[in-house]
């Protein structure tokens, strides 16, 4: 029986965090109150967008973002087959379809000219829009794909879920930061307790766009508002401050006050919660460096949030099984998209991406996060080398 019992992911909670949520519940509001709008602040100037808005979770925020884009039966959209699946989900639910591009065999991230080829070999207005995926803590240059979304007149949903923090350097030398609407058209997060930022459940979206910003926050809500009222009803002069209005079909897609709490508290230990996962991926690479392990690559200029830290080895299932006879509890980071049953139903099929097929074959996610201890890291280390060698 082995002395340790790591995951692969965990959230960090501590007093702080503890209080902050003892206080909301103490206060008027568990919903719909302060905390919410505190959050998005915070969050905004965090990330550096002009606007955030909090939402359920982050399915929820992608299924916003694809209503409030336009996104509608019969249109099509480009995304990663290396991802979770509700990336490619929240097309579906807005009756549109879904097509994959490969990814890059060195970051893991959607291929840009894999992209290129895709929109290429079809007519022209084809595609609406793009949803890249910043893998396990890799940016993707927005900057180069809205070039290509421009030329062909697509809008860009950055799904940045494992990468608050993260930054890549543009053109002019801008450290551009994942999420802050730099040259997408909205990104969202996620904050479940293995992301960085954990509320139990929830998410957020954000943009630079104000109409955009305003359509998420009716949609978000049943689409009812008080705010720019129609009164398409009789007597609507009788109507008293209680008179709402349901303007849209949207969702009940709201984040509580006691999940924001917990929220806002989390982010005020973003930065140094960063600067571990980065320490600890350092710690990993010079470990690795000498034997036959594939890393995600480094870049110059991109500053990797690692949500996850991601191996490739030869034998996936024997190391798998090693660490976990170890009690090390490391997890696959994903299983492609395209080749899921619903997916398959839908025509895709195994050798459609073959730099995507090739990377769920070996990869395996190693322990990361930021209470992960010095020792911990040390015997995860000592197994995997004690495996592959």
């Amino acid at each position: 029986m082995s002395q340790y019992s790591i995951p692969y992911g965990r959230q960090d909670i501590q007093q702080a965090d503890i209080d902050s949520v003892v206080e909301t519940l103490k206060s008027d509001f568990l919903t719909q109150g302060p905390k919410i709008h505190e959050f998005e602040k915070n969050f905004s100037e965090y990330i550096g967008s002009k606007y955030a808005v909090a939402v359920a979770n982050g399915t929820a925020a992608l299924h916003l973002s694809c209503l409030a884009l336009g996104l509608k039966h019969g249109e099509r959209v480009i995304t990663s087959p290396i991802t979770f699946s509700a990336s490619a989900n929240s097309a579906l639910y807005c009756g549109a379809e879904v097509f994959f591009a490969d990814i890059n065999p060195n970051t893991y991230t959607l291929s840009i000219e894999s992209v290129q080829k895709l929109i290429a070999n079809k007519p022209k207005g084809f595609f609406s829009g793009i949803i890249p995926v910043d893998f396990a803590g890799f940016p993707v240059n927005t900057e180069k794909l809205r070039e290509l979304a421009k030329e062909h007149d697509l809008w860009i949903l950055e799904d940045a879920c494992h990468a608050p923090g993260a930054y890549f350097t543009n053109s002019n030398n801008e450290k551009i930061k994942s999420g802050s609407g730099t040259y997408a058209d909205l990104a969202i997060f996620s904050f479940h307790p293995v992301k960085h930022i954990a509320c139990g459940e929830g998410g957020m979206i954000t943009t630079n766009d104000k109409k955009l910003y305003e359509k998420l926050n009716i949609l978000r809500t049943h689409g009812i508002t008080k705010s720019e009222l129609i009164k398409n009803i009789p007597n609507a002069n009788q109507q008293g401050s209680w008179y709402y209005e349901m303007q849209a079909l949207g969702y009940n897609y709201r984040l509580t006050d006691i999940q924001a709490a917990l929220g806002i508290s989390q982010l005020t230990r973003a930065e140094s919660g960063l600067e571990r996962r980065n320490n600890i991926a350092n710690r990993y690479r010079d470990a690795f460096k000498d034997v036959n392990i594939k890393c995600q690559r480094i870049i110059e200029g991109v500053y990797n949030a690692h949500h996850l830290f991601v191996i490739q080895v030869q034998n996936r299932l024997g190391l798998y099984n090693h660490l976990r006879e170890n009690g090390i509890f490391a997890q696959v980071h994903y299983i492609p998209v395209h080749l899921m049953p619903y997916y398959q139903d839908l025509g895709w099929k195994a050798g459609d991406f073959p730099n995507a097929e090739n990377y769920y074959e070996h990869c395996i996610s190693l322990p990361m996060f930021p209470t992960l201890k010095d020792e911990e890291q040390e015997f995860v280390i000592e197994k995997v080398l004690e495996f592959v060698n």
